[in-house]
């Protein structure tokens, strides 16, 4: 038995990149920082960051497009994907990312939402901060065709 899953929660390290592919389907790229603390050898607390990259595909890459922005806190849950392909010059590359299947955004600054509200979602599909209600994305109520997905 093989198993893929991964949870990220972490800060935004730049705004995300929406674009299409050639069929026409939405993808958003972005980055988060996750920190790590411990204790070096001298007893002194230290904070280690790791950064990594993130694929959304479909309606939640138009969500996250809308929602997200550097800084802002977010919960992944997806897989790790390598990729390589040539590049213009010939060179090989290579790039480990995270393929969002679910994400949950994480409170907004000052307690509301900006003009883009999302609209209100139902106690199952959400989780309370405060007085606001932010909406668990879950792809599997997205819709999402099975040739939508990249592999």
């Amino acid at each position: 038995m093989n198993l893929n899953k991964v949870f990220v929660l972490g800060n935004l390290t730049r705004d995300p990149e929406l674009r299409q592919t050639s069929t026409g389907q939405p993808v958003c790229s972005f980055g988060i920082a996750t920190n790590s603390f411990y204790t070096d050898k001298s007893g002194q607390k230290q904070k280690k960051a790791e950064f990594h990259n993130i694929v959304v595909w479909g309606r939640q890459a138009e969500i996250a497009n809308q929602f997200l922005k550097k800084g802002s806190l977010a919960l992944i849950e997806g897989r790790i994907q390598t990729r390589t392909w040539q590049d213009r010059e010939g060179q090989n590359r290579k790039v480990t990312e995270i393929v969002a299947e679910r994400f949950q955004l994480g409170p907004r600054p000052g307690g509301s939402f900006t003009e883009q509200q999302p609209p209100t979602a139902s106690p199952e599909t959400s989780r309370e901060t405060g007085d606001q209600e932010l909406p668990e994305i879950n792809i599997d109520e997205e819709q999402v065709k099975p040739e939508d997905i990249p592999f």
